[in-house]
């Protein structure tokens, strides 16, 4: 009995397979979470539209996105307290905010696909769970993440990522059509509890130290460097949105029929995920984060600026706009390893969860902003107009990076050489 709560507790890892394990555990944890989330923002509008549903219903269900944009609110509080801190601080998130989403999922077989009302308050509380879920998670990654293990970790949360878009998103769809409304919501609800059985293995080490600073957001402002990296989320990828957003309707407008599209931003994003997730964890080790997200950013520039030459019929063709969706959606799997290295590698250990969710939030308000004036601009100045503003975006975005992440080179370098 002593034993076990010493295991609870937050007895450290044994080091023979520690880290492993801890790959384990994050792939479990990520994946646990991107069925629900993929569920709601993939599955659910196209099912709920087939079963009569109204487009105006549908298009409130993602304000579903509210509590993932807002959940920096929250963070402070996950990172201090514990709702059942015998099983451990993190794990006392994770476990009951997993079963009750599961159970969540579950019940929306109750209610017909049709019935909007209902399946949008069970939706809000899966997201509201979920994103308490996602700032335990994330500061249990960012805790026992080091510099050698951070590329793979977050490789794993990239896949685990993609393969939520493939049993949360792209499977819920084929098992409608096959099987129905009521047992497609029940296999979901059983896959996204399955991993879960990976907090199991989590280890977590003593959070409350003695004079052990409180959580909060002003805390994150307070450390060096922050501003930095903050300014680094706003503007790397400001330019995502203003593509993404669009993209669906361009392909459709050139003629793509909608199953191929379905198939690119699902089945194929998803393969491409998996597989630039690994990709990105060996080009980090081998060049530098620094030089990685540079390269992956013009990389992502070029993709940008092939679908402006597209809709310009400079290099028309649907073939040429599938290749660059599909090569987009590699590097876009490929930046996010390289994106949440950073910020892990940037958030204290103090509070984790806090400071990595401040540095997401930030960047999904960026791209929401983007998706959102995307229609209007592509109204006003067609498609070329469209991507070739989000290519100069992306260009300057670049631009920012390398200065930031070069100041912030030189920082660490110096704070390196003052510690010695």
């Amino acid at each position: 009995m002593a034993g076990d709560a010493k295991v609870l507790a937050g007895a450290p890892a044994p080091a023979t397979d520690a880290r492993g394990r801890l790959y384990a555990v994050l792939g479990g944890l990520y994946l646990a979470q991107g069925i629900p989330t993929y569920l709601l923002l993939v599955a659910l509008p196209p099912l709920m539209r087939e079963a009569g549903a109204s487009r105006t219903a549908i298009g409130l269900f993602y304000l579903l996105m509210l509590p993932m944009i807002l959940k920096f609110v929250a963070a402070p509080f996950v990172d201090r307290f514990s709702p059942f801190a015998r099983l451990g601080h993190r794990r006392g998130w994770v476990i009951p905010t997993q079963v009750l989403v599961s159970a969540l999922i579950a019940a929306m077989a109750l209610f017909d696909p049709s019935r909007a009302v209902p399946l949008f308050v069970l939706g809000l509380a899966i997201a509201v769970l979920s994103s308490l879920q996602d700032i335990a998670t994330d500061g249990y990654a960012v805790r026992h993440l080091d510099d050698r293990s951070r590329p793979f970790g977050n490789a794993i949360q990239a896949g685990a990522v993609a393969l939520g878009v493939i049993l949360g998103g792209t499977l819920a769809l084929v098992l409608f059509e096959r099987i129905g409304w009521r047992p497609t919501i029940l296999i979901v609800a059983a896959l996204s509890l399955l991993p879960v059985a990976a907090a199991l293995w989590m280890w977590e080490d003593a959070e409350r130290a003695t004079g052990k600073p409180r959580a909060t957001l002003r805390g994150f402002f307070a450390r060096p460097n922050a501003w930095i990296v903050l300014g680094f989320a706003l503007t790397y990828r400001a330019s995502e949105g203003l593509v993404r957003g669009m993209e669906g309707a361009y392909l459709v407008d050139i003629g793509l029929p909608v199953a191929w599209i379905g198939y690119l931003s699902g089945g194929a994003a998803a393969t491409a995920g998996l597989l630039g997730a690994v990709i990105c964890a060996f080009l980090i080790r081998k060049v530098g984060l620094t030089v990685a997200l540079v390269l992956l950013g013009l990389l992502r520039t070029a993709c940008f600026l092939i679908f402006a030459l597209n809709a310009a019929q400079i290099l028309p063709g649907t073939a040429i706009a599938m290749g660059a969706s599909a090569f987009q959606a590699l590097i876009r799997y490929m930046e996010l390893v390289a994106i949440y290295s950073l910020f892990m590698k940037a958030s204290s250990k103090d509070q984790p969860g806090t400071d990595f969710t401040i540095l997401t939030c930030a960047e999904l308000i960026v791209y929401l902003i983007g998706s959102s004036i995307a229609g209007l601009l592509a109204d006003h100045l067609g498609y070329a107009s469209l991507f070739g503003i989000a290519t100069l975006v992306s260009v300057l975005g670049i631009l920012l990076a390398y200065r930031q992440l070069t100041w912030l080179d030189r920082s660490e370098a110096a704070a390196g050489e003052a510690v010695s």
